[in-house]
């Protein structure tokens, strides 16, 4: 990505790519992110019609990576403007990567959110306190 701007926000990262927006939740130094959720939303000023003619290509190239073990789950937004993906990955990064491989991220057609998920953290506290009883 050429000229790329990058600036911090609180918890989220927002990188300005010429004209397509990513934005990414910051990531903290853990080993146990399990996989990224990749929420996907047509640009403002995208029509239907123009995500409809992308979309049989799309639907094949988004089966493969399913079919490679890239894409644990999908689902559409219930208001049927976007979709998310649960990736199996361990960092944004390689989210990134994978989806911006998709027709319709060539096209420029969608804006990305990337969230990086691990284990709910409150378990562990669970574990050690049975633990602390044995």
């Amino acid at each position: 990505m050429n000229n790329t701007t990058t600036k911090t926000i609180m918890n989220d990262t927002i990188i300005e790519a010429g004209e397509r927006t990513i934005h990414a939740q910051s990531q903290t130094s853990t080993s146990t992110t399990i996989g990224v959720f990749a929420l996907l939303k047509a640009r403002p000023g995208v029509t239907r019609e123009r995500v409809m003619a992308v979309m049989p290509a799309e639907i094949r190239a988004t089966v493969q990576l399913y079919l490679d073990g890239k894409i644990r789950e999908w689902y559409s937004r219930e208001d049927g403007r976007g979709g998310i993906f649960l990736l199996n990955t361990r960092d944004v990064a390689e989210a990134q990567s994978i989806m911006e491989s998709l027709p319709l991220a060539k096209e420029n057609l969608l804006d990305h959110e990337y969230i990086p998920v691990g284990p709910l953290m409150p378990l562990r506290l669970l574990m050690g306190s049975q633990s602390a009883k044995q």
